[in-house]
């Protein structure tokens, strides 16, 4: 019963922060729209298109009546980093691009003060809120005539500050004084608290008050840095390293690891694939082997690797040995039982001997098949290196990445997530091409 309560609970807080986060989705989605309406507007007036793919109907079933869209991908890549501009104040983005930000500047508010007799007097606090990185004294404040005194607070922008109002009045917390309203609305210790225009103030439970800034919607740095920001850090780290080791140190380690433990895994694994597909006996001994290991993920294996094989090369190679053997197993297992026993049969009445029918029938028909595991598998591979280098290793991306939040540079964190995003990605497309070079025939029958 605690357990489904607990679950109810957390799945309460999901669903909360779900809803939170609903404006912002359903305004992607309707820029996404936006965007789509505006283009087919203007492609109406630009030339169209005369060869075969512009008389194309069908849109389902087949792989090539579809393709990426040149313009919304560029569109997307730039709207994302608007966005990112937006929501972090970015000197690239002209002013009245930016979302509203947090409060600076100066501001005040009163509050009314009860003694210990249930007289009240009423005084103001000056508050200065400073940008962060940056440091302000408080501003001076009258003292004014009665048993409440005014009181000046500096505070940095994002954070709060709390102040003791009693430490220059004539009554103070200890003789009974306490806080009752806040620009004339009544207040409780522990209570919601009060808009102020610049601020939110609350009363705590010790009686002293809480001063926190508006926020705005910008994030902060900490948070979120802004897109020069992760830019210049990408530029020092090119130029000085991190750690002692390059930035083409790091990540030609990350590739190395992927690399070799891919290879590997290809060099085992799609002969295993051939011999499951060919022989059900080969199908019966390694199939429960396979089927289980496939849904284990790679990075539950990484204490048992480390146990076997330490925290060396070694032991990632290992790892992302087996995050690629099974995704290359089932590839070649999935390609060679996809073979057309027509065109097998086409061979054999052909007079083509089994290795004829295994070279020029079940390789060629096969090779689709493992070119998507491929690169199924070198995604895996690459996600599973930079885990790995969260746990343990000297050099390489996720390394760079681990050691940053550790002293919360946000900036270096980032940097290393479009970095790894970006060779992910190029690895993606290279091996794209190299399907299209090395299997011209796919999706041709």
């Amino acid at each position: 019963m605690e357990l489904i309560t607990s679950l109810a609970g957390e799945l309460r807080t999901v669903l909360g922060t779900v809803l939170s986060a609903a404006p912002f989705i359903i305004g992607y989605v309707l820029l996404i729209l936006g965007t789509l309406a505006v283009w087919k507007v203007i492609r109406q007036f630009l030339q169209p298109r005369r060869d075969y793919s512009a008389l194309k109907t069908v849109t389902f079933g087949d792989e090539s009546a579809v393709t990426s869209n040149t313009v919304a991908s560029v569109i997307s890549i730039a709207l994302i980093f608007v966005l990112w501009g937006a929501f972090t104040g970015s000197k690239l983005l002209p002013g009245f691009l930016h979302v509203p930000g947090a409060f600076t500047g100066e501001g005040s508010f009163t509050y009314t003060a009860q003694g210990p007799d249930g007289s009240t007097d009423e005084a103001t606090v000056m508050v200065r809120v400073f940008p962060a990185g940056s440091e302000a004294d408080a501003p001076e404040a009258a003292l004014g005539e009665g048993f409440a005194k005014d009181d000046g607070l500096a505070v940095q922008a994002y954070r709060s500050e709390l102040l003791r109002f009693d430490d220059n009045d004539e009554f103070t917390r200890d003789d009974g004084a306490s806080v009752v309203a806040i620009d004339g609305r009544p207040v409780e210790a522990g209570g919601p608290g009060v808009d102020v225009g610049f601020a939110t103030v609350n009363v705590t439970g010790r009686g002293t008050l809480n001063i926190t800034p508006d926020t705005g919607w910008q994030m902060e740095p900490i948070w979120l840095p802004a897109p020069e920001a992760v830019w210049s850090q990408l530029v020092k780290i090119s130029s000085d390293g991190f750690r002692n080791s390059t930035l083409a140190e790091h990540l030609g380690y990350s590739l190395f690891r992927v690399i070799v433990g891919f290879l590997l895994g290809a060099i085992v694994g799609i002969p295993l694939g051939y011999a499951m597909g060919l022989s059900d006996w080969f199908r019966g001994w390694f199939d429960p082997i396979v089927e289980f290991m496939r849904p284990v993920p790679p990075l539950a294996l990484i204490p048992l690797v480390i146990l076997w094989a330490g925290i060396g090369e070694v032991g990632k190679i290992i790892l992302l040995f087996l995050a690629a053997l099974w995704i290359m197993a089932i590839a070649a297992r999935s390609g060679v039982s996809g073979v057309r026993i027509s065109k097998v049969h086409a061979a054999y009445s052909l007079g083509a001997s089994k290795w004829q029918i295994m070279r020029h029938v079940i390789i060629p028909n096969s090779l689709p098949d493992i070119f998507t595991g491929a690169r199924v598998a070198m995604g895996v591979c690459w996600g599973t290196v930079v885990a790995a280098e969260l746990v343990a290793a000297e050099k390489g991306a996720g390394m760079m990445i681990m050691v940053a939040s550790k002293f919360q540079s946000t900036d270096i964190v980032i940097m290393g997530i479009i970095l790894i995003g970006v060779v992910g990605f190029s690895i993606d497309m290279l091996m794209r091409w190299a399907e299209r070079i090395l299997v011209p025939w796919k999706g041709r029958g």
